[in-house]
């Protein structure tokens, strides 16, 4: 079967969305399938961009180029997922969230107040139209149910290179590996350390625009000997950082999915996150696989004190977090078998 992820990116950045995506072709491939990703380059501004690309896509049809015909479309991203075919299956991994849960109407202009009518109207009568629809995790399923009336089946997938994520022997540090970002909430973590009673390390990997603004809040709490910011690690430095964690912790606002808890998972450490994170919750067991907390930094201290005096106890529900990994059946063949049915 010849078949086109349909995706987009934009160009230079790579993260979980663009590994997302090289998997399922991997994984296609190896099922004995003819793949390619075709990639439109997004930017977030100015909106007109956006209008103007979301036209262009929903106008292509992807049934033949040329003498080639093309079996079956599986689009992943906005605005990809306009693009027209006779077999397409929508794998929803979010929606343009600055017009949705991300939207302020108090600081929007006009712009983005008729890009946000359009892609709402795009959304809802596009996606309506394709009867095989999913989501990467129920709480984007959620969300498309809320704002557009639609369903999705929730079809969950494997980390990048899952296979490599191992444990060992537990250090007294947490770990929280992503983009620095407000969203992401590492602010919540360092504010955190201010009130711990025993002594864990927090590690911070990865790089964003708001590097200097945490690295000037480590200073000005004085938690320099407490709080690393590691920039950008390599897959191998993670492995490690991950195996040798005692815990992860993972509290972003209202994360679609979050790779971030499933290699924990994988490398049984108990997760540490929210109650409004958002995908986590789906896969987090409070008190069993690790903790859901409210979003306040003294909360947050509690459990890191909890994690650091109870560390028999931590390794057990990290030992618990992967068994309940394996028991979702979380799988390439299950995710090509249910795209290709």
């Amino acid at each position: 079967m010849r078949i086109i992820i349909a995706t987009v990116q934009v160009p230079f950045i790579v993260g979980g969305a663009e590994l997302h995506a090289r998997s399922l072709e991997t994984h296609l491939r190896r099922a004995g399938h003819e793949v390619e990703i075709v990639t439109f380059p997004f930017k977030f501004t100015p909106e007109h961009y956006i209008s103007d690309l979301m036209a262009f896509i929903a106008n292509i049809q992807f049934d033949h180029f040329g003498w080639v015909s093309v079996d079956k479309v599986i689009a992943l991203r906005f605005p990809a997922y306009y693009v027209r075919h006779q077999d397409k299956v929508i794998w929803l991994l979010h929606q343009h969230r600055a017009v949705y849960d991300l939207y302020d109407e108090t600081s929007a202009d006009d712009n983005l107040r008729r890009l946000r009518q359009k892609v709402q109207q795009f959304d809802t009568e596009m996606l309506a139209a394709c009867p095989k629809l999913f989501a990467n995790s129920r709480n984007v399923a959620r969300r498309l149910q809320h704002y557009n009336g639609l369903t999705a089946r929730p079809l969950y997938h494997p980390p990048f290179h899952s296979d490599r994520f191992y444990c060992d022997e537990p250090y007294p540090y947490i770990f929280y590996p992503s983009r620095l970002e407000p969203l992401k909430r590492q602010q919540l973590l360092i504010e955190a350390m201010r009130y711990v009673r025993s002594d864990p390390k927090l590690l911070l990997s990865g790089e964003g625009g708001m590097a200097p603004e945490y690295q000037a809040l480590i200073a000005q709490y004085g938690l320099q000997d407490r709080v690393a910011l590691l920039g950008r690690i390599s897959d191998a430095e993670k492995y490690a950082y991950y195996a040798k964690a005692l815990a992860v912790a993972y509290p972003p606002s209202d994360e679609d999915y979050g790779y971030v808890t499933l290699e924990a998972m994988l490398a049984a450490k108990p997760v540490l996150t929210c109650t409004d994170s958002g995908g986590p919750l789906e896969f987090v067991v409070d008190g069993e696989t690790g903790f859901v907390v409210d979003p306040e930094p003294r909360a947050i201290a509690e459990k890191l004190d909890w994690l650091m005096e109870n560390r028999r106890r931590a390794a057990h529900m990290g030992r618990n977090g992967r068994e309940h990994y394996q028991a979702q059946n979380i799988s390439w063949e299950n995710v090509i078998e249910r795209l290709l049915l």
